[in-house]
């Protein structure tokens, strides 16, 4: 018998030693998160694992799951108490030890294995942890999977046996990295600054980028999990003017943002400037359907309209179709229409073949912008991203809101929109032209204007994008617009950032 996990221990007690803690919330809608130690601990994990080798059988698959951590002081740790619970649930454990997301995720095909469960916590501040689980290649986890995985856990209902076995693969990146540089090298000698925010990817990426042809400035590429000068996020703005600085003291071609588990990559042009990933996706749109005709991409709710609007893209019989923000979603949606590519503003993108797996990657990314930019001799990153229509956008702002409360918060935003549009109200003095309400509430005015209010998937957040093709005063009106819905919530807190 294995107990119930409680919602609540104390540390230093008999009790948090030897019974699980699990908090419900760290379930979210794709994967798991948590503050280790306030919301779970090792025996918790343990539970996770055995829970997770229970929901593997009964979804019919074979119980062989990859795993792998990344670089934070305790993810080892946390690994291992995942794996001897998935050892106690009977499954064959493959561990390919220090890895990025991505690696894991080709560490399914690459060793023939179904399942994966990776340890980390993404981009979040230390002291979070988590685990990204799929059982369908290349597939993660969706709604569906996490709510049964949750009531697993939570009522210790676990189907535990005997048969469970361990193998480590011995320099398993090796594999990873072939796979990804065997290909053509570039014919421009590209300037590249590689940052990683002292993150996974540093361990792998400057190889990478160097084996395809690449001059690498590495930037903050010495693993250190106590992130010393800002989180690993290529959508922060700390990581993006370090990347420009370096840019511009370099004179290089263009900067490249990782994540901390690099299943994503920011873009830092030639000048110094950000590119947001979505604007990067209706570049790389642009390339891509060039050569592949007919093109069809997955774009979340949260990127450009560009997307629909782009005359290029129109030429080149590009279809679009908007789809739910979440690493789990847009990788299902791209696969189940078997679209070209899944482009979301956060930078996962997912390819599909003859481009990558269906996964996200951070590195792929890297390449596949580097490719473009061989493509386009004479042409600079800032050349291909000026030749696109201006729009004025924001980063994405997050302000602070309790997970038991901003699902609700955003039911009532939209139903406070659905009204205005009943009644034919205006938003920021134009009427609304449409409303998509797929994944939160994207609210487009006459003027092609738009703003974004949703609840983040995986911290307790909300998220709030605007955009506009008028001006930046129009972004702004959009932004006051939908920020003054959002402080009728007294729950609505700070922003992490704003425009």
């Amino acid at each position: 018998m294995f107990p119930k996990p409680k919602p609540v221990l104390v540390p230093n007690t008999y009790a948090y030693e030897s019974e699980p803690m699990v908090k419900a919330t760290g379930f979210r809608e794709y994967d798991a998160r948590w503050l280790f130690g306030k919301e779970i601990n090792l025996m918790g994990i343990q539970a996770l694992g055995m829970g997770l080798g229970a929901l593997i059988g009964e979804l019919g698959t074979k119980q062989e799951v990859v795993t792998g951590h990344d670089f934070r002081g305790y993810s080892a740790s946390i690994k291992y108490a995942l794996i001897s619970g998935l050892l106690a649930s009977g499954c064959k454990v493959h561990d390919i030890g220090l890895c990025m997301t991505p690696m894991a995720y080709f560490a399914q095909f690459e060793l023939d294995v179904p399942c994966v469960a990776m340890v980390t916590a993404s981009h979040n501040d230390n002291g979070w942890t988590g685990v990204k689980m799929g059982a369908n290649r290349p597939l993660t986890f969706g709604p569906d999977e996490m709510t049964r995985l949750k009531e697993i856990v939570l009522n210790a209902d676990f189907k535990n046996k005997v048969g469970g076995s361990y193998q480590f693969h011995e320099n398993f990146p090796a594999r990873y990295i072939a796979d990804l540089t065997g290909r053509p090298k570039l014919k421009r000698r590209l300037k590249v600054v590689v940052a990683c925010g002292n993150g996974t990817a540093g361990a792998f990426a400057p190889k990478v980028m160097e084996a395809i042809g690449c001059e690498v400035v590495p930037l903050d590429t010495e693993l250190d999990h106590t992130f010393p000068k800002y989180n690993p996020n290529p959508e922060d703005m700390k990581m993006l003017h370090a990347i420009r600085d370096a840019v511009l003291q370099h004179k290089a071609d263009l900067g490249l943002g990782f994540d901390g588990d690099g299943d994503r990559c920011g873009v830092v042009d030639n000048t110094g400037e950000e590119i947001f990933a979505d604007k990067v996706g209706v570049m790389l749109a642009r390339d891509m359907s060039a050569i592949h005709k007919d093109a069809h991409f997955v774009v979340d709710v949260k990127s450009t309209g560009l997307f629909v609007t782009d005359p290029v893209l129109q030429k080149q019989g590009v279809k679009v179709t908007y789809w739910k923000t979440g690493h789990s979603y847009m990788k299902r949606r791209t696969n189940e229409l078997g679209a070209l590519a899944g482009f979301e503003k956060s930078g996962h993108f997912f390819f599909n073949k003859p481009f990558g797996r269906g996964y996200d990657d951070g590195l792929i990314s890297a390449i596949a912008i580097c490719e473009m930019l061989d493509r386009a001799p004479g042409k600079s990153m800032a050349d291909l991203k000026n030749a696109l229509p201006k729009t004025w956008s924001s980063p994405t702002m997050s302000p602070h809101c309790a997970d038991e409360a901003k699902y609700g918060i955003v039911d009532a935003v939209v139903k406070h929109f659905e009204a205005m549009q009943k009644k034919g109200e205006k938003v920021a003095e134009q009427p609304i032209r449409d409303l998509v309400t797929v994944n939160g509430i994207r609210v487009t005015v006459e003027d092609g204007s738009w703003g974004l209010v949703r609840a983040s998937s995986n911290k307790p957040e909300l998220v709030v994008v605007v955009e506009s093709p008028v001006s930046e005063q129009r972004m702004r009106d959009l932004f006051e617009a939908m920020d003054s819905v959002l402080r009728t919530h007294p729950e609505v807190g700070e922003y992490n950032q704003k425009i």
